[in-house]
């Protein structure tokens, strides 16, 4: 019986390693705005702030660091969501940090959200019709 154990406690030892490996980013919501984008919290006007890709971002409070988001970049993935099947599998997102949510001149989908995608963006990894995502995502 101890070896049963044993073996028991190394594959659970095992699993969990393999579990934190899948995982490299911090974990928090997403939530989507839209147009207007400008002026923004970090740039001002000034439309150069946008990536011509339109892979941008608002910092949620959780990220905003008194600013020093601005210009950062992240990946982003949606890992669930309260309907099934909202997520995109195998999908990712970079995006720059161009404004502070709380005051983006668009409303959020979801106020309080770790961090706002710009709806291109946001259609990237999950349904665009979704209010809010559970996501993954790790600075670059």
């Amino acid at each position: 019986m101890p070896i049963f154990g044993e073996t028991s406690l190394f594959l659970l030892v095992l699993l969990l390693a393999a579990l934190f490996q899948l995982s490299h980013g911090d974990v928090g919501t997403s939530a989507h705005y839209s147009p207007p984008y400008s002026p923004t919290a970090c740039y001002g006007s000034s439309l150069s702030q946008f990536p011509s890709s339109n892979m941008f971002a608002a910092a949620g409070e959780g990220i905003w660091d008194n600013g020093a988001a601005c210009g950062r970049q992240y990946l982003v993935r949606c890992i669930s969501a309260a309907v099934p099947r909202t997520c995109l599998p195998d999908q990712m997102v970079q995006v720059r940090i161009v404004d502070r949510a709380q005051t983006s001149r668009s409303s959020p989908s979801l106020n309080g959200a770790t961090i706002v995608l710009a709806a291109p963006a946001f259609g990237t990894i999950a349904d665009p019709s979704a209010t809010v995502i559970n996501v993954e995502f790790q600075q670059v």
